[in-house]
């Protein structure tokens, strides 16, 4: 299983930047590969969501959403780098995405009437869907994160328009909590919830790309998820059940979303 296409890879942290006020106590470090925004083990959330960073980015890449270069990077005792309200990062494998120029979005629809890739919009939407993602947009308990709407701003001299990106997948799958092999119960595979649907979103909607898209989900494998998952460090996640569960998951809701009885309708549910 090959990691992403653009061979970014980091190895070493040279100095830590700043830290940010998130919920996973990001913090801006630099590397050998330049600077990246450093999920480490130790955050206020624990390690499981960085597992879902990085299975989600995985899957992002693979349905054809652009990311944000990502990558694992080796933290050592000797970088002692602050995270969270007064932490310091745990020794162990990090989760790294590379720093680039862009913007959150405010939620006006001219922004997105300018951007390079319209059709990502709904691409984004049935992304968010399939992993159940409470961080962007969700009618049910209400959630409203424009700011995990992301365009990237390719640089002068040649400025081209923003490129909405697909980011931040900590809350996936479980919304925060502990991996569990509960993630493959039924009621979980067939949640109603339409995840990632701004209204304002809903001018975009592309048939022609919400069909490639679930006709793709309908090529997800077993093996396939076992080999996206096999990525995680074990130092993130170490009991093979629920790595299993999960994968069971990631195909079953593929399959569940990509059926005819169960595509999604514009307007809240599944």
């Amino acid at each position: 299983m090959p990691w992403q296409g653009n061979g970014w890879s980091p190895t070493i942290i040279t100095r830590f930047v700043r830290s940010l006020a998130t919920s996973t106590g990001v913090a801006i470090v630099d590397t050998d590969c330049g600077e990246g925004f450093l999920k480490a083990i130790g955050n206020p959330e624990g390690p499981h969501v960085l597992a879902c960073e990085l299975v989600g980015s995985l899957l992002a890449d693979w349905i054809g959403l652009p990311t944000l270069d990502f990558a694992l990077v080796a933290i050592t005792e000797d970088d002692e780098i602050p995270i969270g309200k007064g932490g310091i990062a745990d020794a162990g494998p990090g989760s790294i995405t590379r720093r680039a120029q862009g913007f959150a979005w405010g939620g006006d629809i001219e922004t997105l009437q300018t951007i390079a890739n319209p059709g990502d919009i709904t691409r984004l939407i049935l992304f968010d869907t399939w992993i159940r993602n409470c961080d962007r947009h969700r009618p049910v308990p209400p959630r409203n994160n424009k700011d995990n709407v992301f365009f990237v701003q390719p640089a002068s001299p040649h400025p081209h328009r923003p490129v909405l990106t697909a980011i931040d997948h900590t809350h996936a799958f479980t919304c925060g909590r502990e991996l569990t092999r509960d993630l493959a119960h039924i009621d979980t595979v067939r949640d109603s919830i339409r995840y990632g649907a701004f209204p304002a979103f809903d001018a975009f909607h592309n048939l022609a790309v919400e069909a490639a898209t679930l006709s793709q989900f309908e090529t997800m494998t077993l093996p396939l998820a076992r080999a996206f998952i096999k990525q995680v460090p074990s130092e993130w996640l170490d009991d093979a059940r629920v790595r299993t569960a999960w994968a069971d998951f990631i195909v079953q809701r593929a399959h569940f979303l990509a059926a005819p009885s169960a595509r999604p309708e514009r307007g809240g549910a599944v």
